[in-house]
């Protein structure tokens, strides 16, 4: 028969191991969150919606441009075609008419290749000088030069649209690819200086002083150093430009001549074009077309994108 003062001298002999070992103290740790509180409820019907909000035009964008006319014109938007075509694409590219010209898009597809590859390989290289000089090289007047770069990404572009009309005229360049692309390096300059200022000034300083008493130059350190360390905001760079100059559409339609006419302008034509039948599946593969390259060029470099974003444009 068991002794009392026995069991009770074991129970309290057994709860000073499990204290000291840990064992009666429970789970450690936070407490693993539920997986659909009311906090990620919210968030994640938020994120919903808004991605809901934007992806249904490109949707109907979509589904439109894949169905004849004689299918929406049975007038539900939202239905999926039942016999895709791509003939609005084809015609949308090389057929639909804009007053006398009936080459569709492809004419202005290569007038903005032609304006884009130049305006992002200057604007890109001098704004990177232009940054590099301000982060590292401590020059008389650098304050003011890159307040007056500050002050110049502020300016609406309209308010120097006719004086650059007359600067153009002048030079001999009104109405060109070369004069276009004149504008779109000078306008992107400010805010693109600033991005490479900033990216610039957030990489180790000792590389810099390191590099100037090995005996590097402006040049040497920039190429050599600078370069191969600032990918992402390279990156960040080429997406703006692209973007921006790639969807312009007021500059293309003020400083160039109808045969010379970006992508963006040939797009307005055909859909406001008054003549014959109004397509909309022929309208919506051509937005399409002219939305893919940005969108392309985006998508590849993602990444790189919000990395060169959260490094060149919060520091500094």
């Amino acid at each position: 028969m068991n002794n009392p003062a026995t069991l009770s001298v074991a129970v309290a002999s057994a709860d000073v191991i499990n204290e000291r070992s840990g064992a009666s103290a429970g789970p450690r740790g936070p407490r693993p969150k539920r997986r659909f509180s009311r906090r990620n409820i919210i968030i994640y019907g938020t994120l919903i919606v808004v991605a809901l909000y934007y992806l249904l035009p490109l949707y109907v964008m979509v589904v439109t441009s894949l169905k004849g006319m004689p299918e929406i014109r049975v007038g539900n938007v939202f239905a999926p075609p039942i016999e895709i075509t791509f003939e609005p694409w084809v015609k949308a590219w090389a057929e639909a008419c804009t007053g006398l010209n009936c080459e569709g898009l492809s004419r202005g597809f290569w007038n903005s290749v032609r304006i884009l590859i130049p305006s992002v390989i200057l604007s890109i290289i001098i704004a990177s000088i232009n940054g590099y000089a301000l982060a590292n090289w401590r020059f008389k007047g650098a304050d003011v030069f890159f307040t007056i770069l500050i002050f110049g990404a502020f300016i609406p572009y309209q308010v120097m649209l006719y004086p650059i009309v007359i600067l153009l005229r002048e030079l001999g360049l009104y109405g060109s690819l070369t004069g276009l692309v004149m504008v779109h390096t000078i306008f992107g300059m400010p805010i693109l200086t600033l991005l490479f200022r900033n990216y610039f000034t957030s990489l180790p300083q000792e590389l810099f002083k390191a590099a100037r008493v090995d005996g590097a130059g402006f040049w040497g350190i920039y190429l050599r150093i600078m370069v191969p360390m600032s990918l992402p905001i390279f990156v960040v760079a080429i997406i703006l430009q692209v973007t921006g100059i790639w969807n312009d559409f007021l500059f293309g339609v003020v400083y160039t001549k109808p045969d010379l006419y970006p992508m963006t302008v040939q797009l307005n034509n055909i859909v406001n074009s008054v003549q014959g039948v109004k397509e909309y599946n022929v309208n919506m593969a051509a937005t399409i077309l002219t939305g893919a390259v940005p969108l392309i060029v985006y998508f590849i470099s993602g990444k790189l994108f919000v990395r060169g974003i959260a490094a060149g444009a919060v520091k500094g």
